[in-house]
C-alpha cells in the first residue's frame, strides 16, 4: 500500500476499514481467478492457433467474432455488466489471440509473457 493510502485510511473509522479491507480480498481473488482463467483460454486457443497453422487456416474468425461478441454482449446484459464494456474486453483478448496465431503461422511459438 502507498504511503498516502496508509495516510489515508488511518483516517478512517476501524469499521470501515475492516469492510474496505474484507472487499479488497475478495476483489484480490477475483483478480487471480481471472489470470488462471484467462491463461486457461490461452492454452485453448493456443491449440486452435496451431491447428490453424497446420492446416493453413487464416489466424482472424470474423463471423466466430462477431457471434462471439453478440453472446457475449447478451450474457453482459442478463449480467448486469456494460455490454460495451464486454467487447471492448474481447476485442483486446481477440487481437492478442489473432497476434499469437500469425506468431505460429509464420513459425515461431508465442513466448510465454502472452506477447
Amino acid at each position: 500500500m502507498a504511503a498516502s493510502d496508509q495516510a489515508h485510511n488511518d483516517n478512517v473509522d476501524p469499521e470501515v476499514r475492516e469492510q474496505l479491507l474484507g472487499a479488497r480480498r475478495s476483489i484480490d481473488n477475483i483478480d487471480a481467478a481471472l489470470i488462471h482463467m484467462l491463461a486457461e483460454r490461452f492454452k485453448y486457443t493456443q491449440q486452435v492457433g496451431r491447428l490453424k497453422a497446420t492446416k493453413g487456416l487464416p489466424a482472424s474468425d470474423p463471423n466466430r467474432e462477431r457471434d462471439q461478441i453478440a453472446r457475449l454482449k447478451l450474457l453482459a446484459e442478463e449480467s448486469h455488466l456494460d455490454p460495451a464494456f464486454a467487447e471492448k474486453w474481447f476485442n483486446f483478448v481477440v487481437a492478442e489471440v489473432i497476434h499469437h496465431h500469425e506468431q505460429l503461422a509464420s513459425g515461431s511459438e508465442p513466448d510465454s509473457s502472452g506477447r
